[in-house]
């Protein structure tokens, strides 16, 4: 696609900054140019065709940093993805990733799969092959015996069998690598949330496996115990961070001083529904470990948007939904829309080519209706999504795009 977007208000970098009458001049899935409409205009030259959106604005696409494609967010969706052939599985995925995209966001890292099925789907999505969003894939997620989501295929015990899955999710072309540290709530039978599944010695070789190839490493920790071996082994991202103990919560300072000082990024994953969580884990319950995520974020722990899209109830158009979270923890439009484009990009460590509306990155471009930076509300009111420069068909349709 070759054209350039213009809108009342464009989206320029954090904080809030914008530019009044703001355009962009894609082509072949670039931003050649970003910046006030006369200028970009000027450098298309008149031959570009023009989508004109007066009462949008224009921002960078979204990023929803914990989802999982290979669950269907119904009432037992491990249940549903163990009964699916491969087939079924990827076919439901497809359509997955192509809900996200339909709400505005142009990338999501997926944090567990089965098989190779999210690598798959993201080399079809990159060729064009099919619609979505960028995928950044973690692949089969490292467990333990029984453990939470052995499902998926990745149970390890011991030294040589955490190395060999490591080496294998990355001979497989995945992204990251994904860890349970703790137990989870979706594995029936398997250990309690709180409860460690590795040493910190275990994480610490899952980590310099990850580095031997590059990649970073997600730790899905809810108890503490997990949490401070994540800490000491170095990951790069702690999913949930809830802060569970045998007999209640049980909050570390020095941990999350550690967490901060370190570089780690938390993804609390609040789910779309996280108002209904809530209500069934008990207000006040939930407004402590609420608070815990306020105070992290007032220690300059960086936090992360993610729905955790595919467990029951989070669904895959929902993260607007999972946006307002951040706004019950104190949070501005303007800093919530920072977290889900600049801050997002920045911790995945994509920051070279998404996350902003500028020269040489990629054309993940959203246009919405009103203002999103003095209202959150205007996210759901979508205009335009491109992905790597690719508009989905009802907008080629209604603008008649080349």
């Amino acid at each position: 696609m070759q054209a350039v977007i213009t809108a009342g208000r464009m989206v320029t970098g954090p904080g809030g900054q914008e530019t009044a009458d703001g355009a962009v001049f894609v082509e072949k899935g670039v931003i050649t140019a970003a910046g006030p409409r006369a200028e970009v205009e000027a450098q298309a030259g008149p031959a570009v065709p023009r989508l004109a959106f007066p009462r949008g604005t224009l921002l960078p696409g979204l990023i929803d940093t914990h989802v999982h494609l290979a669950l269907d967010a119904g009432p037992d969706p491990v249940e549903t993805l163990r009964a699916a052939t491969d087939t079924e599985l990827y076919r439901g995925m497809a359509e997955r990733a192509g809900r996200l995209l339909a709400t505005g966001v142009t990338t999501v890292r997926d944090l567990g799969d089965r098989g190779g099925l999210a690598v798959r789907l993201r080399d079809e999505i990159a060729d064009g092959r099919l619609p979505g969003p960028r995928v950044l894939a973690a692949g089969t997620p490292l467990t333990g015996p029984g453990g939470h989501c052995w499902f998926l295929g990745g149970e390890v015990e011991g030294a040589d069998a955490i190395r060999a899955a490591v080496r294998r999710n990355a001979e497989g072309g995945v992204d990251l690598i994904k860890v349970m540290a703790t137990g989870g709530g979706i594995t029936k039978g398997g250990p309690p949330v709180w409860q460690a599944q590795f040493t910190t010695q275990e994480l610490r070789l899952v980590v310099e496996e990850a580095r031997r190839f590059g990649l970073p490493v997600a730790a899905h920790a809810h108890g503490t115990e997990g949490i401070a071996a994540a800490v000491a082994a170095g990951v790069d991202t702690i999913e949930h961070c809830t802060w569970m103990g045998r007999d209640g919560f049980d909050v570390r300072e020095d941990l999350v001083t550690a967490i901060a000082a370190q570089g780690i990024a938390v993804g609390p994953a609040a789910s779309p529904d996280w108002r209904g969580f809530a209500e069934r884990f008990g207000r006040e319950r939930a407004e402590e470990m609420f608070d815990r995520i306020r105070w992290m974020a007032r220690r300059g722990v960086r936090l992360l948007p993610g729905t955790d899209a595919g467990v029951s109830r989070a669904v895959f158009d929902g993260f607007v939904s999972s946006l307002e979270f951040f706004a019950h923890l104190g949070m501005t439009p303007a800093e919530i829309v920072d977290l889900a484009t600049t801050g997002a990009a920045r911790a995945l460590g994509i920051s070279h080519d998404t996350g902003r509306l500028a020269a040489g990155h990629r054309a993940d471009v959203l246009v919405v209706d009103g203002n999103p930076l003095a209202d959150l509300t205007a996210l759901r009111s979508v205009r335009l999504v491109l992905a790597a420069g690719r508009p989905l068909d009802r907008e080629l349709h209604r603008h008649g795009a080349p």
